[in-house]
């Protein structure tokens, strides 16, 4: 179990996980929370619901690694060139993004916000603590953990396997190391995740 996910059984997944390794997700978790940003509440008495349907942004954020998290939803995508795209896919990408892109916002803040409150249970016994999820927030760990990969992926200029495959080969002495570790460690985390929930 140590290194990876395991199916417990039950439709649920457990790692072992040292106390480094909880201080490291955990500190992942708060800065993909903070790159989302705070959510909108509803002000006393508003309706929660008019507060979900509220329009969101129409245009694309202009952080890469938030653009890479909130993508458009029409067009040639963020690896393509600027300009990639016509006048139409711009305007419905827009109009997508008004209607859909707060709700986005709120999922990937609710997964960011499982991650951090499962790694709060836990109670290290001074060598490390095994984690338990069930099914459900094992679905939440497996969003946040694919956010995180896209967002350190984004800042690491990865844009297709081939960028992946040069990661393994940087020398130790690369500035970008300690980023392409946590990269690479999401990524087996993520997959062990994912094995847990197939049939």
């Amino acid at each position: 179990m140590a290194g990876h996910f395991e199916a417990t059984g039950d439709g649920g997944a457990a790692i072992a996980l040292d106390e480094v390794e909880i201080s490291i997700l955990r500190s992942l978790a708060v800065q993909l929370l903070e790159l989302i940003g705070p959510g909108d509440e509803p002000a006393d008495g508003e309706d929660p619901l008019t507060a979900i349907l509220s329009e969101g942004p129409s245009q694309p954020p202009s952080d890469p690694a938030l653009a890479r998290l909130f993508p458009d939803a029409y067009g040639p995508g963020p690896a393509a060139p600027a300009g990639g795209e016509d006048e139409e896919e711009r305007e419905a990408s827009a109009e997508f993004r008004r209607f859909t892109e707060n709700e986005l916002r709120a999922r990937k803040r609710e997964d960011g916000l499982a991650v951090v409150r499962a790694l709060d249970s836990l109670s290290p016994d001074g060598g490390g603590a095994v984690l338990t999820l069930k099914r459900e927030e094992s679905r939440q760990w497996i969003g946040a953990l694919n956010d995180l990969r896209l967002a350190i992926g984004t800042r690491l200029e990865v844009t297709d396997d081939e960028d992946s495959n040069e990661l393994y080969s940087l020398p130790d002495d690369d500035p970008r190391k300690p980023m392409v570790m946590a990269y690479l460690w999401l990524g087996g985390l993520q997959e062990t995740l994912v094995e847990t929930l197939l049939p």
